[in-house]
């Protein structure tokens, strides 16, 4: 099976939903229009990390998933995404999996990056998601989660297919993202779709550079600093042939560590 998959890189607007909304509904048309079955876009894509009134901006989400569920199946698309899910007085950074008019998943951001206070203003989740979809089994995490290998190891190991990160990843550590975007994709030997933000939002410059990578950790597309969709396929065959080469996963010693 082949896959095409799209990350829609662009300059998330703080605290402007219908801004945000009107550029990615744009965004998602054009990527189906090229043939496109795979759509991820960045982290908090909707609203961004507008802390004072986030709670309010929330409570926008239920509407927005709502058009987007009606959008994946209007053009086919598996649509990968975060947005803030509200959760008492915090709120969840929830990847929402969109897939041809179906909910195949829910995903709450498991790491906050506590070094810009995310644990102040959101709740953390407690379980993986590994999604069942219409273009095999997509796992998720969100940014900071890239730091944490054991995450992306348990997907793999449950039979992700495909790793979709969405993300808010600032300057000036663009070698670690793409570095451990590498790496997840390497030692798990499976594809992964990475969607940056770009652009200045709030006191933040992020510099985009979002990435689609096999399972050789071959880099298949990456986008610039600018506004930008970025296109690959997916070749799922490759990974299976990849993996029977070199069977990392039959050598695994999981008791020893």
């Amino acid at each position: 099976m082949t896959v095409l998959a799209a990350a829609i890189q662009f300059n998330v607007k703080q605290g402007d939903v219908d801004a945000n909304l009107v550029y990615v509904r744009e965004a998602l048309r054009r990527v189906a229009e090229q043939g496109a079955n795979l759509a991820v876009l960045p982290e908090m894509w909707s609203s961004g990390f507008a802390y004072r009134n986030l709670n309010e901006l929330a409570l926008r989400t239920a509407g927005i998933a709502d058009e987007l569920l009606l959008l994946s199946r209007e053009l086919k698309l598996v649509i990968v995404g975060s947005m803030p899910e509200p959760n008492g007085d915090k709120v969840f950074n929830t990847i929402y999996v969109f897939d041809n008019g179906v909910t195949a998943g829910v995903y709450r951001k498991i790491h906050l990056f506590s070094l810009l206070g995310e644990d102040r203003a959101f709740s953390g989740g407690d379980s993986w998601l590994l999604a069942e979809t219409s273009i095999g089994k997509v796992g998720v995490i969100i940014c900071y989660d890239l730091r944490f290998p054991e995450l992306s190891r348990r997907l793999a190991v449950e039979g992700a297919q495909v790793i979709c990160v969405p993300a808010q990843w600032p300057k000036p550590r663009q070698e670690h993202w793409r570095t451990l975007l590498r790496a997840r994709a390497i030692e798990n030997q499976l594809f992964v779709v990475s969607c940056n933000a770009c652009g200045i939002i709030g006191k933040l410059d992020f510099f985009g550079m979002s990435m689609i990578i096999d399972p050789k950790g071959e880099v298949l597309a990456e986008a610039s600093e600018g506004e930008v969709e970025i296109i690959a396929e997916l070749d799922m065959q490759t990974m299976i042939d990849w993996r029977a080469q070199i069977p990392c996963f039959n050598d695994r010693k999981p008791d020893c560590y």
